[in-house]
């Protein structure tokens, strides 16, 4: 299979294809106000606690108002920002800043027990290079400026998969949207399920959309997890549990 093969029928051929019902249901769907599942789970540590309110406050993102100038949220002024969108416990976002010093992190996070985690990782890790956001990650892409960023994580989001949730899966054709407007032309949009129906969901609106690509040149593409990947836990449950995950890379025009 070659790089000019069909788009269209790779995603049948694969699987992914989102059948027509589910097209014109989604067509007839808004997205909600809320995106997420609970807030807290388990009591937190000493530790954890003593994290979230002596460290947080140095890294959280504030977006009251718009982000004039991403790369000033951070000491050293990184040329290059990624986002990645509910961090889980941040094991993936302290894993891509620490390999990658010279660009800056911003992460979004709902999930009250993952921000505090993640702020292990980060302190453990001595990390300069990363900035929290404790809320909707709709808020932070609303702030920052146009065409701030090199990429953003998507990584094993809620699958929402009963069939009237559906419409509060993240890659909505109004959140494209929105996302494209803080990508620069180029900028990649790495997205990781473990959910059939989230993957062909997605990637239906990917393939509607006139501000992303996918160009695969073969099934690897999707099958083979990014160079240099950090395993998320959500990823192991997924594999003991034998579900296969997907990794998508689009591409912002």
């Amino acid at each position: 299979m070659n790089a000019s093969c069909d788009i269209e029928g790779l995603a049948g051929r694969s699987g992914l294809a989102e059948t027509g019902s589910e097209r014109r249901g989604e067509a007839q769907q808004t997205v909600p106000s809320a995106l997420h599942g609970r807030r807290r789970g388990r009591r937190l540590s000493n530790r954890r606690n003593s994290l979230l309110s002596t460290v947080l406050p140095r890294l959280a993102l504030n977006v009251s108002h718009p982000i004039a100038d991403a790369a000033s949220l951070f000491p050293d002024r990184p040329t290059v920002l990624w986002l990645e969108i509910g961090f889980g416990g941040g094991e993936h976002l302290a894993a891509e800043a620490k390999a990658h010093p010279d660009a800056g992190y911003i992460g979004c996070e709902f999930f009250l027990n993952g921000i505090a985690k993640a702020l292990a990782h980060i302190e453990a890790g001595q990390l300069r290079n990363v900035r929290l956001y404790e809320g909707d990650a709709r808020a932070v892409i609303e702030a920052l400026p146009p065409g701030s960023l090199a990429g953003i994580y998507l990584l094993y989001p809620d699958p929402w998969p009963k069939r009237r949730h559906r419409k509060r899966r993240f890659l909505s054709s109004e959140t494209l949207e929105r996302l494209a407007r803080v990508m620069r032309r180029g900028a990649e949009l790495r997205f990781a399920t473990d959910s059939d129906s989230n993957a062909s969901w997605s990637l239906a609106h990917i393939l509607r959309s006139s501000d992303f690509n996918w160009n695969p040149s073969c099934a690897a593409d999707w099958r083979l997890a990014w160079e240099g990947w950090c395993p998320t836990r959500y990823e192991a449950k997924a594999l003991r549990s034998g579900r296969r995950p997907a990794y998508f890379t689009f591409f912002r025009k």
